[in-house]
């Protein structure tokens, strides 16, 4: 039995010691809850007995049921034999956000983690993933008990609108688990002791849940799956008492993924397995050039090959159909298209960057943030303003899984097999691709071999898909090349820095203005971690003219690199240690500092101070998606002048751990991705065209040269954060301190690897 089972099992209160923050809860709802819940209303939503967030229950029965199982809630369905199986509203890329919201489940439920299994969502409105809504309105605030139903009918109509089920910014644990799952398993053990209580005719009080069953203190006992069908009488309340942190049992335990198995035993299906009767696969040439469309084809040298059942065209592409899909590449290759670059056809990464170098520097930017008067400071300083320029360029995705799907029309239906971030969206989209009705088109969910964003709203690869399948009366598996993938990517922007600032007598910076190029997602990324007192950010925009995605982290992986890299400058400028100057900026910042102090210790930063030490180490901190992560890099120069990173240290502090295991796998990847970029990673556009194609030119971190990377998890019992991208935005810049302390020179140009480091040794 819990501290929760003791709380009364009607209360609508939670205990204020619950709170995510550690806070007792605000009052008084947010502003955004009362706006958009009066447009709700205004919209027609009737307000009555109804307002549980059950209203689309009936509807969540009939797509997620299966045979002789009932599903008691929306994320939860239970077998007679007391399986559970999580339904969560999300793609897992790899990351594990499946497990990790399912422990969130079990654990208010103290269900048999043995028994528990996950299954994704369906892409329908009845699943739109409201609980996104609740934590956007809510903001900071906790929601009062009696607007709680309220909020779940305001919410819940917000994502539907939305069409709301995407995968991204490091929202599933934060905010789908936190503000969604644990009510879920909450609301399943209100009914299952109830049904429990009426079938033994005992007070609900005196039933518990012990190891997945329900109890007396008689010794009767019942499993799960003999009670769920009598627990469908039971209607939960809106607001239910959760458990506290410290009655954690599934919660902050390491467990082993649930989607691993059948991925190693190949049961997994990617769209590429996808095989279907009579099914053609495609391979695609588009034009080359950002909104540049087909011209003319000669189809007659693909026409008549071994295999190949068609030739097809699109505004803005060629496609071959055949029986393989190394047939199919092997014609569309062989095709000679003609293409009409468009207002592209000039578009050069270079002058994009010397552009964006040129309006950071210029007049007329947009306000970002600012406080104080750092504009009069550093204009009153001179030529004494200590200024530097960094620039970042456009990045690929570069996923192991190049895109593609299936598409497959039918008895004037769609169907389609596929991985997508927001698969709702994606069904939508596909809606009006092929004018159709929602209601016409299905969604058959398949896994991510990675997506980093690609697969999230530039659904290219869908669009693709359908006009090539509408061609056809067989179902068309459109698969990507590398080559296609690469230089049809959406990209991270490129961008440039143009940073100021002005030292106090002790070092510390009294004002810094940071003027940058082109700002996307979120709003923060461009903020300083540190106690400024004068801090003014501007930007530009309209120089990028590549097709733009969100990237791993978004704009925190260029911010990272900007200030991390300037903050280690200005400790120089101090004649500070790098560390002890982050430190000395972080000293009202208690959570910041026990990450920053941890790398330190984890590194044994201090045993490199002494002079001559033969090891060469960077360090930066960066709060991203609600997580604290520093990290320290060591870096060696070859002999040859080419950068070795053996060796990474990551303290990281998400306030609260799901599951430590995924957590740590999930900062080992976002050093992994960053380092690629950081190194290698570049995309130039000449004369309109991506020019690298493929891995030979468009380098990654490989096994031989992945660093030892050794993850310390600190838990502050803050609001819980995100794990999928903050280990991303520290690393370019600590790699880049670590070269400046291994040859003095400081590279404020991405990627490293491309500077003449020879020289500088």
């Amino acid at each position: 039995m819990t501290d929760r089972d003791n709380a009364s099992p009607e209360s609508d209160e939670t205990p204020a010691a619950e709170t995510p923050s550690g806070r007792p809860p605000r009052k008084g709802p947010s502003r955004r809850l009362l706006i958009l819940g009066g447009l709700a209303v205004g919209g027609g939503v009737a307000i009555g007995a109804g307002l549980s967030p059950f209203s689309r229950i009936d509807e969540q029965r009939r797509l997620a049921g299966r045979p002789g199982e009932t599903v008691l809630v929306s994320a939860l369905r239970i077998a007679p034999d007391d399986t559970l199986t999580v339904i969560y509203p999300h793609a897992d890329m790899g990351v594990g956000n499946g497990t990790a919201l399912a422990q969130i489940v079990a654990d208010e439920l103290d269900a048999d983690w043995d028994r528990v299994r996950i299954e994704r969502a369906p892409a329908e409105l009845a699943f739109a993933n409201g609980a996104l809504g609740q934590a956007f309105l809510r903001g900071e605030n906790e929601i009062p008990a009696p607007m709680a139903g309220f909020a779940w009918l305001v919410t819940r109509r917000i994502a539907e609108e939305m069409r709301l089920q995407i995968t991204g910014g490091s929202t599933a644990i934060p905010l789908t688990g936190m503000e969604g799952m644990r009510h879920a398993g909450a609301s399943a053990r209100y009914m299952l002791t109830r049904a429990a209580a009426r079938a033994w005719g005992v007070p609900v009080s005196e039933v518990a849940i012990e190891g997945g069953r329900l109890v007396h203190a008689s010794g009767r006992s019942a499993g799960f799956g003999e009670m769920a069908e009598a627990g469908l009488a039971f209607t939960p309340p809106a607001r239910l008492p959760l458990k506290s942190r410290g009655s954690y049992r599934v919660i902050g335990k390491p467990k082993q993924r649930l989607d691993i198995p059948p991925k190693v035993t190949g049961e997994a299906m990617y769209s590429g397995d996808v095989r279907l009767p009579g099914m053609l696969f495609a391979a695609i040439r588009a034009c080359p050039t950002p909104g540049g469309t087909l011209a003319s084809c000669d189809t007659s040298p693909a026409e008549g090959r071994r295999g190949v059942a068609k030739v097809v065209t699109t505004p803005t592409a060629v496609a071959v159909l055949a029986d393989n899909f190394w047939r199919a590449r092997q014609a569309v290759e062989a095709l000679d298209p003609q293409w009409d670059p468009g207002a592209n056809r000039s578009l050069d990464s270079t002058a994009v960057i010397a552009a964006m170098k040129a309006s950071a520097a210029g007049e007329g930017l947009k306000k970002d943030h600012s406080r104080g008067k750092a504009g009069v400071e550093i204009a009153a300083a001179g030529d004494k303003a200590i200024e530097r320029v960094y620039t970042a360029p456009y990045l690929a995705h570069a996923a192991m899984e190049t895109v593609g799907c299936v598409a497959h029309f039918k008895d004037g239906e769609l169907h389609v097999w596929g991985a997508f971030q927001d698969a709702l969206s994606a069904k939508y989209q596909a809606a009006k691709t092929a004018r159709l009705k929602p209601q016409q088109v299905t969604i058959h969910h398949t896994e991510m071999g990675g997506a980093f964003g690609r697969r999230g709203f530039t659904l290219d690869y869908l669009d693709h898909a359908i006009d090539i399948a509408r061609q056809t009366d067989a179902p068309v598996n459109l698969i990507y090349t590398r080559e296609e993938d690469m230089t049809h990517d959406f990209y991270r922007n490129a961008s440039a820095a143009r940073m100021r600032a002005v030292l106090g007598a002790d070092g510390a910076p009294t004002a810094i203005v940071h003027a940058y190029a082109e700002r996307h997602d979120p709003p923060d990324a461009s903020h300083f971690p540190y106690a400024l007192e004068n801090v003014e950010v501007r930007y530009s925009t309209g120089d990028n003219a590549a097709p733009w995605g969100a990237w791993r982290s978004v704009d925190h992986s260029v911010q990272g690199f900007f200030i991390e890299s300037f903050i280690d400058e200005l400790a120089h400028e101090a004649g500070e240690d790098p560390y002890t100057y982050r430190r000395r900026l972080l000293s009202d910042d208690a959570r910041s500092l026990a990450v920053l102090d941890a790398a330190a210790e984890m590194s044994g930063w201090a045993d490199n101070l002494a002079a001559g030490s033969p090891r060469k180490l960077g360090i930066s901190i960066r709060k991203s998606f609600g997580t604290i992560v520093c990290e320290v890099a060591e870096v060696v120069i070859r002999n040859d002048g080419s950068l070795h990173v053996p060796n990474v240290w990551v303290a990281a502090d998400p306030g609260l751990v799901i599951n430590p295991n995924g957590f740590a796998q999930q900062m080992e990847s976002g050093v992994i991705y960053g380092l690629t970029a950081a190194l290698y990673g570049e995309i130039n556009f000449v004369d309109g065209a991506v020019k690298q194609r493929n891995f030979w030119d468009y380098q990654m971190v490989r096994m031989a040269d992945c660093p030892r990377i050794e993850v310390k998890i600190i838990e502050s019992g803050a609001k819980t954060g995100g794990a999928g991208e903050p280990g991303t935005p520290p690393i370019a810049a600590a790699v880049a301190n670590a070269v400046f302390q291994a040859t003095g020179e400081r590279l404020r140009d991405l990627p490293l690897a491309k500077a003449p480091i020879r020289a500088a040794v």
